[in-house]
């Protein structure tokens, strides 16, 4: 098998080569990264293609007797790349795919996004029938792309494709961050831009986090998903004809709940929280397709989330860079 993976350089890349080179089950896997700005390594199994997914000529080279796509790379919002990126970039993929005589195999990593993540109030947990449902902003809309665009290769040409729909994707102490009062603060909401400047300056100094509530005044649950469960489901995919033309919701079992968050971090840490309203909805990505289609169950839950995040220390050469926000 030879294995393209776009995209290499992100979380998901860098766990999921690190995955297929250290286990022996798959020493028969040779990986293509094609990366952008940032470069790898090569190795024995490890070959690097320097371009970008927009350009024709680049996407045709990388793919040159390729047999499976693990399609990552993506575009935040940045009007002035994204189309290029996540909907031209992907059409030149799924053409290219589709006139080789080698490729087999084409998954997507896509987004909640595409469903509107908790802007919308979906009154009950988002399945895989869910309609698409943008919130604004250029990159949501191309996450609806995305899935729409993989949909129709399989549809118009019975490409053997897959979309994988994760959530936000945490690592290392990623969680921790997430709920800082501080401008370290990763993701959104910018908690210290919700609150007075003297109270995030006491939030951050007590490690008080957000208790964040929904539009109807409860703890918002909101979707989550650690990159060592979202690099299994990718693994138990790659390969797996039951996956053929499907798309799979890859989340924890159950969403973060806010109010959850709140009262284990007292409880363990004695850390308080503060109450921060919103308009946002609760959500619930349901997995249960991915879990009968092809056995994959994650491995996290909230108290082994916030465990592993509280636990990670970075080592020196390991700062905490964020390339994007989220």
């Amino acid at each position: 098998m030879r294995l393209l993976i776009t995209g290499a350089t992100g979380k998901v890349g860098r766990n999921l080569i690190g995955r297929v080179l250290s286990e022996p089950r798959l020493a028969n896997i040779r990986i293509r990264a094609l990366c952008h700005n940032r470069l790898l390594p090569e190795g024995p199994r490890l070959e690097v293609v320097k371009g970008t997914i927009a350009d024709r000529n680049c996407v045709e080279a990388a793919m040159a007797g390729v047999t499976h796509v693990v399609h990552l790379a993506t575009c935040k919002e940045t009007p002035e790349l994204v189309m290029d990126v996540t909907v031209k970039g992907l059409f030149w993929l799924l053409e290219s795919f589709r006139a080789s005589a080698s490729a087999a195999q084409f998954i997507l990593i896509g987004g909640d996004a595409s469903v509107g993540h908790f802007f919308y109030d979906r009154g009950a947990p988002v399945t895989e029938l869910t309609p698409h449902m943008a919130y604004p902003g250029c990159y949501a809309l191309s996450k609806v792309l995305e899935e729409v665009l993989l949909q129709q290769a399989h549809i118009q040409y019975g490409l053997n494709t897959c979309c994988l729909r994760a959530p936000w994707i945490m690592e290392k102490d990623d969680f921790r961050y997430t709920l800082s009062f501080g401008d370290d603060v990763f993701g959104g909401p910018d908690w210290k831009t919700l609150v007075t400047p003297e109270i995030a300056e006491r939030c951050v100094k007590a490690g008080t986090v957000p208790l964040l509530r929904d539009a109807q005044g409860r703890p918002l649950k909101r979707n989550f998903v650690h990159v060592d469960d979202l690099v299994a489901a990718i693994l138990a995919a790659l390969d797996n004809p039951a996956t053929n033309g499907e798309l799979y919701n890859i989340s924890m079992d159950e969403p973060v709940d806010y109010g959850d968050v709140a009262s284990y971090l007292k409880a363990t840490r004695g850390l308080d929280s503060i109450d921060i309203p919103s308009n946002y909805h609760s959500t619930w990505l349901d997995n249960s397709r991915a879990k009968f289609s092809f056995d994959w169950r994650p491995k996290y839950d909230l108290p082994r989330l916030i465990e592993a995040a509280w636990a990670y220390r970075r080592a020196a050469d390991d700062p905490r860079k964020i390339w994007y926000a989220g």
